[in-house]
């Protein structure tokens, strides 16, 4: 590891100002996924340019399409419809983008081509069985795959996609995502049933570009979704509103530096993606969400965050698919507060980018913070003072360790570093100049 990649953070002044996170990642990769599936010339506003987002745009222009970036966010994809993808002349280099490469299988999977998906080591080491089950049973094959059906994997397509009901056996939006586009390709009707509702934004861009799909409740928490298949998608403008995911880091951090005042604009407060805003408030933080409006086909708002005491809760598991990726610092927003946080039914966080549940814990400990797992539960027991820091912490190639940590050092009594910032660029490449926008202490190498 480089000296020039290792960050570090320290105890700041109060945080201020007005920043605007970077375009939600999920919708990024869906925009530019729909604007290869359809004929003619698809816009995006706002799109997320980091590598992960990046690597989707290299993999349709392989597919076939046009992607061009016309200015800071904006980018236009040229379409060749469903069923009009080529295979590409290359392997499909995702870096670090599971998001990416396990909806991009999907596409592949409905359309009679082959392709070679590949990543960097992070990548390598995270299971997509789970994706290539379902859609080997619409008839796609793989060819091959390293150990445990994860990359390098060759996959080829169906000559006639075979509409299915499937039921996923765990809450993850990609599996169902990948199972709708592959679906796409497919005549008749093609059905998801979810035990627990993930993000929605497929249905409902798919629902913008002109497919039929249908959602319905299906027990206390999940849904059943119903696309008809073959449909002829039309482009749609797509303005991308800003990601929770990222706003949290400056949310959270506004939350603990003492005396902070942060506006947030223009975030999506979709209700599949609110989880993190509503176990914060349940915590007692002080977040006004003004100017409720709709963008794009998906809530946003802005909110304006203050800084006050935190009070630890009980999260409940259903609750995990609506914030799975925020778990990281809402760990450190829970060391921050009184009492403990009981985060519950985390076995998703295993399979991340990294084991992102002891990627966590071990950093909570190294950092003063007392901290425990108890099969898939994180226990965090703040004690209402500041945590003492001071420790360096793995990241194992996962960016949502590194924003996270770098968020606590912002608050505790001695710097944290993080032993690889280089891996934030993959979601958030703006992290470091927006946070000293607001009065963050965050500087590189080693100190």
């Amino acid at each position: 590891m480089s000296a020039a990649s290792i960050a570090h953070s320290s105890r700041s002044a109060s945080l201020a100002g007005r920043v605007r996170a970077p375009g939600d990642k999920s919708i990024s990769h869906r925009s530019l996924i729909l604007g290869l599936l359809s004929v003619g010339e698809t816009r995006i506003d706002g799109l997320l340019e980091g590598e992960d987002v990046l690597a989707t745009a290299r993999a349709c222009r392989e597919l076939g399409a046009e992607v061009d970036r016309v200015g800071e966010g904006e980018w236009r994809v040229r379409g060749v419809g469903v069923g009009g993808l080529k295979s590409p002349g290359k392997a499909l280099d995702f870096g670090n983008a599971g998001t990416g490469s396990r909806l991009m299988m999907g596409v592949v999977a409905g359309h009679p081509i082959e392709a070679t998906f590949d990543g960097d080591a992070s990548l390598r080491s995270r299971p997509m069985r789970r994706i290539l089950d379902p859609l080997e049973q619409m008839g796609a094959t793989v060819v091959f795959s390293a150990e445990g059906g994860r990359l390098p994997l060759r996959l080829k397509g169906a000559d006639r996609p075979l509409p299915i009901v499937y039921e996923s056996p765990v809450p993850s939006a990609q599996v169902k995502s990948a199972v709708l586009f592959a679906g796409l390709n497919a005549p008749g009707e093609t059905t998801v049933i979810e035990r627990e509702a993930t993000r929605d934004h497929t249905e409902r861009m798919l629902r913008a570009f002109g497919a039929q799909v249908t959602v319905e409740r299906r027990g206390p928490h999940g849904r059943l979704i119903r696309l008809v298949g073959q449909p002829e998608l039309t482009p749609a403008a797509i303005s991308v509103p800003a990601d929770p995911s990222s706003a949290a880091f400056p949310l959270v951090a506004a939350l603990i530096v003492p005396g902070s005042e942060v506006a947030l604009d223009g975030v999506m407060t979709n209700p599949l993606r609110t989880g993190l805003l509503t176990t914060l408030q349940e915590m007692g933080a002080d977040i006004a969400l003004t100017n409720v409006r709709e963008e794009g086909g998906e809530e946003v708002c802005d909110l304006v965050v203050r800084a006050g005491s935190l009070t630890g809760v009980d999260v409940p598991p259903e609750r995990a698919p609506t914030m799975i990726d925020e778990y990281p610092i809402l760990a450190i927003a829970a060391s921050f507060a009184v009492g403990e946080t009981r985060m519950r039914g985390l076995h998703e966080l295993r399979v991340k980018e990294s084991d992102r549940l002891a990627a966590v814990h071990a950093g909570l400990l190294g950092n003063g913070v007392e901290a425990r797992i108890e099969g898939d539960d994180l226990i965090v027991v703040g004690c209402g003072a500041v945590p003492g820091g001071g420790a360096p912490v793995t990241t194992h190639l996962d960016h949502r360790i590194a924003m996270s940590f770098l968020v606590m050092g912002l608050a505790s009594e001695r710097p944290v570093a993080v032993d690889d910032s280089a891996t934030i660029a993959t979601s958030f490449p703006s992290f470091v100049p927006l946070m000293r926008s607001l009065g963050a202490l965050i500087d590189f190498g080693e100190e």
